[in-house]
């Protein structure tokens, strides 16, 4: 509500809470358009439900747990016109607390998030102190889907059977399956430190044990579902020891500490004919070389330099129209 950005619709999926979040929603009646679903149908399929329901050339899709500066969706579009094949815009999310305090000793939460040779995908700059760094507009292999900024025309060109964000992840690792999708069909995520904002964020490595059962065989699944779906053949035999390395860690896991997430295999087995088709569709449609796939791969982030970034301008809010959820 307090975004200088002038011409913002603002969607609020309720994904069937039991927290008092609808009684907060009650005050912002007629001020955005609110949906109540009956049931938790995911953060994939809910994303994709209020992305339905607007029409703004671009899309922010927004968790509850972020607190912006009032020109950070300003920043965000008006960097997002710098190139046409920008199809994704984040800018610096620093930490927060769970109270929504913004902490002394500030670090970096994202500054747009990439993949090592193991594909684990990580935030680039988790944790570090916060020190004036990451000054540079730079392109970024993708963007957390915490608070991050989608163009409509690369939203419908992505979308596999309508849908963009893969509603079969329900949860966690959906944001970096968009971002490889969106890699592999030549779109650009750009990082502009212009846009500053604030994220309290619960999932971390190494806090695993801390996480539901539920959440832990989601991600288990999704490692291996957005593997199904965009690994070309040159990134897999360039990081093949890596890859089968972890692989094996994970399994080691779920054999012995974490049973539970054994289900997310069966799930696998039984739908691989449907994810393999959904493979056929992107890769049909790959608009990029196999040799460039592969150099986003590394152990430290990989960016390039973007083109410099114009600040904000009330005449970019009048003539683009964006919706958030």
């Amino acid at each position: 509500m307090a975004q200088e950005y002038g011409a913002l619709d603002v969607i609020v999926i309720d994904n069937a809470s039991t927290d008092g979040t609808a009684d907060i929603l009650d005050q912002f009646e007629g001020r955005c358009q609110i949906v109540y679903n009956e049931e938790n149908i995911g953060f994939a399929a809910a994303q994709n439900q209020a992305m339905r329901m607007g029409s703004g050339e671009w899309v922010l899709t927004l968790n509850p747990d972020v607190l912006l500066n009032q020109d950070f969706v300003a920043n965000l579009v008006a960097a997002g016109q710098a190139e046409k094949r920008i199809g994704t815009v984040c800018g610096k999310l620093l930490t927060l607390t769970a109270n929504f305090d913004i902490p002394d000793e500030q670090r970096v939460d994202s500054t747009g998030i990439y993949f090592t040779p193991m594909l684990r995908h990580l935030d680039r700059g988790s944790l570090e102190i916060e020190r004036g760094h990451y000054t540079q507009a730079e392109f970024v292999f993708g963007a957390t889907a915490a608070a991050a900024l989608y163009r409509r025309r690369m939203i419908d060109d992505i979308a596999i059977d309508g849908e963009f964000f893969d509603e079969d992840f329900f949860v966690y690792r959906e944001d970096a399956d968009v971002a490889w999708r969106a890699q592999l069909l030549g779109w650009k995520c750009l990082y502009t430190p212009e846009a500053v904002g604030y994220h309290v964020r619960s999932v971390l490595p190494g806090k695993r044990r801390a996480l539901p059962s539920e959440i832990n065989m989601h991600s288990v699944k999704n490692r291996f579902l957005m593997r199904i779906k965009n690994i070309t053949p040159a990134v897999y035999a360039r990081n093949l020891l890596s890859i089968t390395f972890r692989d094996s860690v994970v399994f080691a896991c779920c054999l012995t500490r974490e049973t539970s997430s054994l289900k997310a295999f069966v799930f696998l087995a039984r739908n691989f004919r449907r994810f393999w088709e959904k493979r056929r569709k992107i890769m049909q449609r790959a608009r990029v070389s196999d040799e460039y796939m592969a150099a986003w791969f590394a152990y430290e982030p990989v960016s390039y330099p973007a083109p410099k970034v114009a600040k904000s301008s009330s005449r970019v809010g009048a003539r683009v129209r964006g919706t958030g959820r």
